[in-house]
């Protein structure tokens, strides 16, 4: 068995059904939540959304909102007047140029201001259940440098990287997997690498507790 497949068994016992943290309760506010978690919390984003899908109930009420006041519904998310016009100009071209829906292919998902591949990639899984790519944020980064998974740097590289050792089947989830243990166990500083559940396949465990 190669090491990502025991990272996939080990993982898979702690982290058994993953979540995405941002709340939505529809494709949408699944774009939306993903615009503003952009060099913002999850908490915070959920905290902002809770009052913003109350106020913009539809694609069309953000392609109709008043953008200096869609930034100041947003602004404690930062970069609020980038976020504002990407989420307002993206209802718009929503409405235009797929009736209304948020579309379910990782193109069409690029066409959108201000979607790049990572938030294509959680509104496919995450809203549709689709694996078209993986979702590289920074937890799932350091994770997967830390686990020697990958050498990269750049988000779309690692994407590949991980791709390549995983399948399809297992891409979301293991996004959703990786991102937890980052936030639980393999912090940016001071992992807990003494009681990570990966510690004996994991390389970079010699690295900060060499006598460990």
């Amino acid at each position: 068995m190669s090491d990502v497949d025991k990272a996939l068994v080990l993982l898979k016992k702690i982290y058994s059904q993953p979540a995405i943290a941002l709340k939505s309760k529809n494709p949408f506010e699944m774009l939306v939540a993903t615009i503003l978690s952009a060099q913002c919390t999850d908490k915070r984003v959920n905290g902002v959304t809770k009052s913003l899908f109350k106020k913009y109930k539809t694609v069309k009420d953000f392609a109709q909102s008043d953008v200096r006041e869609l930034e100041r519904d947003i602004h404690s998310t930062g970069f609020y007047r980038n976020k504002a016009r990407h989420i307002n100009s993206s209802a718009q071209r929503i409405l235009k140029d797929f009736d209304g829906r948020v579309p379910r292919k990782m193109a069409e998902l690029l066409t959108l201001p201000g979607v790049a591949r990572k938030t294509a990639n959680v509104v496919l899984y995450n809203a549709f259940g689709k694996n078209e790519g993986i979702a590289v944020d920074t937890h799932v980064a350091r994770v997967s440098q830390r686990l020697g998974l990958t050498k990269n740097f750049e988000p779309v590289k690692i994407e590949i990287d991980l791709m390549r050792v995983l399948k399809q089947k297992e891409w979301g989830l293991f996004s959703l997997r990786l991102i937890q243990h980052g936030r639980q166990t393999c912090a940016a500083r001071n992992p807990q690498c003494l009681s990570c559940i990966l510690q004996k396949i994991c390389p970079s465990k010699k690295i900060f507790f060499p006598n460990g």
